[in-house]
């Protein structure tokens, strides 16, 4: 039977040896130590408590036990989908972040969102930094016509403009650090996009609609790349358009 690679990658990312592994699901370590060396599935229950355990995603790790359960056709990189940024639990953002070692990276007007419900972000970014990642943030220029133009159709007023600056003031205090880069760009934003390595968190855009308000895709990158590789193109696209942000 063939090795279970993601599992593997995932206990290495959370820093479990096999038996701390067994002991947070409740299993031998034996039994843990094959799921990964032969591919062997866990029943469904057990499965759920080794995902949570690790927290990464059931289906991720053993697709098998999905199979009967999702729609023929769904796209191999899908996650999850969330039917509003408001409904997605704010710790699919915190994981993302944490977990993160090569790169992070943010596009958004203002996503200020994050620092409201983690005060200690900036803190984690400097760690995460200081660590060998890459840290690369784009907010939206406040006085970009394109930002002014979605507050018209979000019927948001100046909100927007208000809250690209709080945006700014958040990551401010960043500016400057080694590994981290602040930048501000004035293109039409069609989707945010949070990347934390080889999963993202794409909160889609619908006229009228605030951010909050819209879906949220959860992908993770498969070796031979798709649909996050088309997101992660078009953060490119506008970094090689944007501004280095300064302090106020």
């Amino acid at each position: 039977m063939a090795v279970n690679e993601r599992l593997r990658t995932a206990l290495v990312r959370a820093g479990l040896n096999y038996a701390q592994f067994a002991e947070a699901v409740g299993v031998d370590p034996k039994t843990a130590e094959r799921w990964v060396s032969t591919g062997r599935t866990p029943h469904r229950t057990t499965a759920y408590k080794a995902a949570r355990a690790l927290r990464e995603d059931m289906a991720y790790l053993w697709p098998s036990l999905e199979q009967g359960r999702r729609r023929r056709g769904l796209h191999p990189e899908l996650i999850a989908l969330h039917d509003t940024r408001a409904d997605a639990p704010f710790d699919l953002w915190r994981t993302l972040f944490t977990k993160a070692r090569e790169r992070i990276e943010i596009l958004v007007y203002a996503g200020v969102f994050i620092h409201e419900q983690w005060p200690d972000f900036n803190d984690l970014l400097r760690e995460k930094a200081a660590a060998g990642c890459c840290v690369r943030i784009l907010l939206g220029d406040a006085d970009a016509p394109a930002v002014s133009e979605r507050g018209d159709e979000e019927r948001y007023g100046h909100g927007i403009e208000s809250r690209c600056r709080v945006a700014v003031m958040h990551y401010a205090p960043l500016i400057g650090t080694p590994g981290v880069e602040v930048h501000q760009h004035t293109t039409t934003l069609y989707n945010s996009i949070y990347r934390g390595d080889d999963q993202m968190l794409v909160n889609t855009h619908v006229f009228g609609l605030n951010a909050y308000a819209a879906p949220v895709w959860h992908l993770r990158r498969e070796p031979e790349g798709g649909v996050f590789d088309l997101y992660a193109e078009s953060f490119e696209a506008v970094w090689a358009l944007s501004r280095q942000a300064v302090k106020e």
